[in-house]
């Protein structure tokens, strides 16, 4: 008698496997070999990583926030031979699912209502313990170790920075081309954190501020000001951990001439900065060169009102580039170089080599004016008019 099969399964699809980023896996592999090495030599059995940014970095793009706070999902345990990742019954699928699939971490898992410093006093009991984080009680401080290590950046990371850097950008000018005169401050990040949120990039800083008020509160976000005369935008987007900044100005008809030639002298600063953001330089070196052109057009304590770069990567600022800091540029380590002259900042971030930098930033449908810097001209974003 023949027999029918019906409902037979049909092959599983490419779609319905979900395969781990073997670039992550690698990168991980070795991260987990440069702690073993600094353990042996600190005399230690394992590094208890807590802060984002490690977590991110250890994890080559893995999140342990809730969001856009500081709420803990999980806590890191590394050792010469094992990763642990200790976590609640609660976030303990999402972290594995979105944050560390097929990275080959081991579970240390509580119920949601025990306190984390239960979970952590298991995991370090019998252990010599270092930690990124003050106030633990463990054996070394971890911290300054881990802060040099972020900063030597892999070519997968630049890769993704490349991405992240040109997403920031066109969200930056898209929005500023948008913009309308009237348009109210607060009205403009809510459309640039928009065209960031869909494109999957947190909006970690966002700021609208026309009318001069960037002078004004040169760390300020937004407000519920209209511009009627011109208004600058600036985001720092993150995404796999990785940071990313850039800024642009529009200015609205009728052109007030005086703020285009202010933003113009600080693309003049910031261009140098940049031209000599040199992979070994000190950054005094650099800022000689930077204060020059502040003398040159006569703007010789401009400097003292806003900071000039700062060093990002998985923190929106991992180091601010402070005159007689003695603070070196790494090459591949990336800087947002964003001076000001009078109400008008600039920002861009670039990934500086040993002979020049790439621009990680670069505009898309934007207006540019050349600017020379001993003897060569670089394209760089110019204000935009908007009618």
């Amino acid at each position: 008698m023949p027999v029918t099969v019906t409902n037979r399964p049909e092959p599983l699809s490419s779609a319905e496997f979900s395969v781990p980023d073997f670039r992550r896996v690698a990168l991980v592999a070795a991260r987990q070999e440069q702690v073993a090495e600094w353990l042996r030599g600190q005399k230690l059995d394992a590094l208890l990583i807590t802060r984002a940014e490690n977590f991110a970095w250890f994890t080559a793009g893995g999140s342990n926030v809730r969001g856009f706070t500081d709420e803990k999902t999980a806590v890191l345990l590394v050792t010469a031979d094992a990763r642990v990742v200790a976590t609640n019954n609660v976030d303990s699928q999402e972290v594995f699912d979105r944050q560390l699939h097929g990275l080959g971490f081991q579970l240390k898992e509580r119920p949601w209502h025990e306190h984390r410093a239960n979970l952590i006093g298991d995991l370090c009991r019998g252990r010599k313990v270092g930690s990124d984080t003050a106030g633990l009680a463990t054996d070394a401080d971890a911290g300054p170790w881990l802060a040099n290590r972020r900063r030597h950046l892999d070519p997968f990371e630049h890769a993704r920075l490349r991405d992240l850097g040109r997403v920031v950008a066109h969200a930056v000018e898209a929005t500023a081309r948008a913009a309308k005169p009237g348009v109210v401050e607060r009205e403009v990040a809510g459309e640039l954190a928009h065209r960031l949120l869909k494109r999957g990039v947190d909006p970690v800083r966002l700021q609208a501020l026309g009318d001069g008020r960037a002078r004004t509160y040169p760390h300020g976000g937004y407000g519920s000001d209209a511009c009627r005369g011109w208004l600058t935008v600036a985001a720092t987007g993150r995404r796999d951990g990785l940071h990313v900044a850039a800024a642009r100005t529009v200015v609205f008809e009728p052109v007030d001439d005086r703020v285009r030639d202010a933003h113009r002298r600080a693309l003049a600063m910031q261009t140098t900065g940049m031209a000599f953001s040199r992979g070994g330089w000190e950054w005094s070196e650099t800022w000689r060169r930077v204060r020059r052109i502040y003398e040159k057009f006569d703007r010789v304590d401009e400097w003292r009102l806003s900071e000039q770069a700062d060093l990002i990567g998985y923190r929106p600022t991992e180091s601010r580039l402070v005159n007689g800091s003695g603070e070196k540029f790494t090459a591949g380590t990336p800087v947002y170089w964003h001076p000001a002259v009078g109400s008008c900042p600039t920002g861009d971030t670039i990934l500086p080599g040993e002979e020049g930098y790439e621009l990680l930033t670069p505009s898309q449908n934007w207006p540019e004016i050349g600017i020379s810097v001993k003897g060569v001209t670089m394209p760089r974003p110019d204000v935009l008019i908007r009618g």
